[in-house]
């Protein structure tokens, strides 16, 4: 969510994670001969699918004891995928043209040229109103922040976001999920009163 400069005005303790550059580095490097368009999702289908998205699918479908299936994945389709010229895959008028153009046979042209999108959770609107700006702005200035961040620079990135300046949504959310993992699991206080509740349960 943040590049390395951003990382560190950021951070108060110093780290030494390493670019997202480096990360992607050895997928760009293995399609190195390949259109910029299809170096991008060779490093999409080895990074962010396999450590991101069918991770969070995986857990979230067998938290609710549902077994998830995802058909495009099939070695076949992905086979046949892997042919299809660019200039089907994507263009101007559109992306996935080809499977838009497969999906008229069997559907209208509504639902086959309707605009992608995926599970997202507006955040982005939630995070403009009161209630929920206070409530990150609490985390933000609070102790365990302190412990980590430049709070000051925390909170221009959760008002600049409510003015409309800018749209730090997913960079306000990631700092305020790591905040409340961090009080749940390390917090002192939070791990007392489990712990109180445990022995509570036991007698």
């Amino acid at each position: 969510m943040f590049t390395e400069s951003e990382r560190k005005k950021i951070l108060k303790i110093k780290t030494d994670a390493p670019s997202p550059a480096a990360i992607v580095k050895p997928f760009y490097d293995r399609v190195k001969d390949k259109d910029p368009v299809t170096k991008m999702q060779f490093v999409d289908l080895n990074a962010w699918m396999v450590g991101d998205i069918l991770l969070k699918a995986d857990k979230m479908s067998m938290a609710n004891s549902l077994e998830l299936r995802v058909p495009f994945l099939d070695k076949e389709v992905m086979a046949l995928a892997q042919r299809i010229p660019l200039k089907y895959r994507v263009n101007k008028e559109n992306t996935k043209y080809a499977m838009r153009k497969a999906a008229l046979r069997r559907m209208p042209e509504k639902w086959a040229g309707k605009k992608k999108l995926g599970f997202p959770v507006p955040t982005r609107v939630w995070l403009k109103e009161d209630k929920y700006y206070n409530i990150v702005k609490e985390k933000f200035t609070g102790e365990v922040a302190e412990k980590f961040f430049h709070t000051e620079r925390l909170v221009k990135l959760l008002d600049d976001h409510k003015n409309g300046k800018a749209d730090n949504s997913r960079r306000i959310w990631t700092v305020y999920t790591f905040l409340v993992w961090y009080d749940q699991f390390f917090n002192d206080e939070q791990l007392q009163s489990y712990m109180e509740k445990s022995d509570a349960k036991t007698a």
